[in-house]
């Protein structure tokens, strides 16, 4: 005969569950700050001690002068570090001044996140200064598309209520560690909600923090994804279902001077295989800047290679 299993009770288990959310609160809470701008109010996040915030791109872009506000009621201005628009991330900093020392929060491994976890958003919605809503992870490695156009990876989903003035703030574990940025939620929908994960986070930040913006190249064309037809991609023997149609090349651009024309179909790049030109953009990294790399397109008929010379883009947003 088994031995009976006791069962927690209903107020036991919301006990515990309020007791980590409270947890978390109170370790990453007076962390998180209001964010004042030009154009509007947001929230971040303190990650160092000597005053570098985490908030999003869209919160402090092309405003003249930032004011940060911390939970114990002191107010510093901020300079602004670097941003990115195709992350939608930026750092300012705060000088820590006299008085208290600075509250950080710490960054978790994003890639240890489980679906179904526990999520807590800090933020200041509305303007409703250190608001908490908690949720659960939904789903992993979503897609989103930045207010620049360009696609950002690795997204959280999460039914951890956003609002604007959110944006900026951390999602936050129950061990107090930041495993995202908030930056995003759907317009009349309920429980869809979006944050930059910890990881990509970390790596944007120590750009900003080095080099005031993220490096990357471009390639000088305008295109668009485009199915291949079977038929074709059977002749020339490519296991791909989709490409990138050249519809533009910029004068004087690394593809004018590598031969590219409006109308190929460019396949792969780099020995790799594009399927749309969200694919395409992931692989002009800093690190194609200048490295002469294979082009494939299909033109008139015929498959072509041509080698081109990433050059470095400029800042968008």
């Amino acid at each position: 005969m088994s031995a009976s299993i006791p069962h927690a009770s209903d107020s036991e288990l919301l006990d515990a569950y309020s007791e980590a959310v409270v947890h978390t609160v109170e370790s990453v809470g007076p962390a998180v700050v209001r964010i004042e701008g030009d154009r509007g109010a947001g929230s971040g996040v303190l990650f160092t001690p000597d005053g570098l915030i985490l908030t999003n791109n869209h919160v402090v872009a092309k405003a003249a002068r930032i004011e940060v506000s911390l939970t114990d009621g002191r107010t510093r201005r901020a300079d602004l570090v670097g941003r990115d628009a195709d992350t939608d991330l930026a750092v300012i900093r705060i000088d820590p001044g006299e008085g208290p020392s600075l509250p950080w929060a710490t960054f978790g491994d994003s890639r240890a996140v489980r679906v179904g976890q526990l999520a807590v958003a800090i933020g200041n919605p509305y303007g409703f200064h250190h608001s908490v809503t908690s949720g659960v992870v939904s789903a992993l490695g979503r897609s989103l598309r930045a207010q620049s156009g360009r696609l950002m990876d690795d997204i959280i989903q999460t039914d951890a209520s956003l609002n604007p003035g959110n944006s900026g703030g951390p999602l936050v574990t129950t061990r107090g560690k930041v495993i995202g940025i908030n930056t995003a939620m759907i317009s009349m929908a309920q429980g869809l909600c979006f944050a930059i994960a910890s990881n990509t986070a970390r790596w944007v930040a120590a750009r900003l923090i080095r080099d005031g913006r993220i490096r990357r190249s471009y390639i000088g064309i305008g295109g668009e994804s485009v199915p291949m037809p079977r038929a074709l991609a059977r002749a020339y023997g490519l296991a791909v279902s989709s490409a990138v149609r050249v519809t533009s090349v910029e004068a004087s651009s690394p593809a004018t001077h590598a031969g590219l024309k409006t109308g190929d179909l460019i396949v792969a790049f780099g020995g790799r295989p594009v399927t749309g030109i969200d694919d395409l953009l992931r692989m002009l990294t800093d690190e194609a800047i200048g490295s002469p790399a294979l082009v494939h397109v299909l033109r008139a008929g015929g498959r072509r290679q041509l080698t081109v010379i990433p050059a470095e883009s400029r800042p968008r947003g």
